[in-house]
């Protein structure tokens, strides 16, 4: 499995091939620097596991493939009207505000063809299912840019930009190529909508246990009256195609199930 790890998500080791289009560096990995005890309760307290946390600018990179910012770092949502997920699909007290809306997503030209397509597929997905948020593709000045990386990290196909902030989305994603290594336009849709998922607040569907999709020993994250709530009319049950499970085997292609429709459905 490969993990959205996204960050949340892929851990095995990529092929060498390099899609020749995709040469352009936009950004080069930063070392991960030590996370503090305070920061490490602070995620805790936010219903996040702390297993591998990263430090990065701006924030903190936890679960494989979600921003947590400063920002988010130092909130205090309320804890009174929420409940914990299982493995049902599940959201973060952030969601997108104002609507009806239309947001705006822009791709790197360093991306070639096949993301372009893949970046038009994942909107489609969205735009389909009548929801009163919708997205349109513009060629710049987008609130969700989708950024191009060649490396995140052993593994990590992608990464969101956080999760939204004051009624607004995450400001998009970034893609690394060279582990995606594919030219699968349902695939690369796939891990977009994914990490577009995120941007509009959705929490990964296996987040009580990340070793039904990435695989390894069972991963309890504890609990927790923050991190993820429980959208009703999905299952107690684990969701074996949801697009938002935390690893996704190469070439898998996920469209929405019908939990998922249900689950964006509710929320938007």
């Amino acid at each position: 499995m490969k993990n959205f790890k996204l960050l949340p998500f892929l851990a095995l080791a990529a092929a060498t091939l390099s899609l020749s289009s995709c040469s352009k560096k936009e950004e080069t990995p930063v070392a991960a620097a030590p996370v503090s005890q305070d920061a490490m309760a602070q995620i805790k307290a936010l219903g996040f596991s702390t297993q591998d946390a990263k430090k990065v600018d701006g924030g903190y990179v936890v679960e494989g493939d979600m921003l947590l910012t400063d920002e988010l770092l130092a909130s205090a949502p309320g804890y009174a009207t929420l409940r914990i997920g299982q493995d049902e699909q599940y959201r973060t007290t952030n969601l997108v505000g104002y609507l009806p809306r239309t947001l705006t997503v822009s791709i790197s030209s360093s991306f070639n063809s096949y993301y372009v397509s893949a970046i038009d597929e994942a909107i489609r997905r969205y735009n389909a299912e009548g929801l009163r948020l919708n997205f349109r593709r513009v060629s710049s000045g987008a609130q969700m840019p989708v950024k191009y990386s060649s490396d995140l990290g052993p593994g990590v196909l992608g990464q969101s930009g956080g999760f939204p902030s004051g009624g607004n989305p995450a400001p998009g994603f970034t893609l690394v190529p060279n582990v995606i290594n594919s030219t699968n336009v349902n695939y690369i849709a796939t891990i977009m909508a994914h990490e577009m998922g995120h941007c509009i607040g959705m929490r990964h569907t296996d987040y009580y246990n990340r070793a039904y999709s990435c695989g390894g020993s069972y991963s309890n994250e504890g609990a927790s009256s923050v991190g993820a709530i429980l959208i009703p009319g999905t299952p107690s049950s684990a969701e074996p195609s949801s697009w938002m499970l935390a690893c996704v085997g190469n070439g898998v292609n996920r469209p929405f199930t019908t939990n998922d429709r249900t689950a964006l459905n509710y929320i938007y």
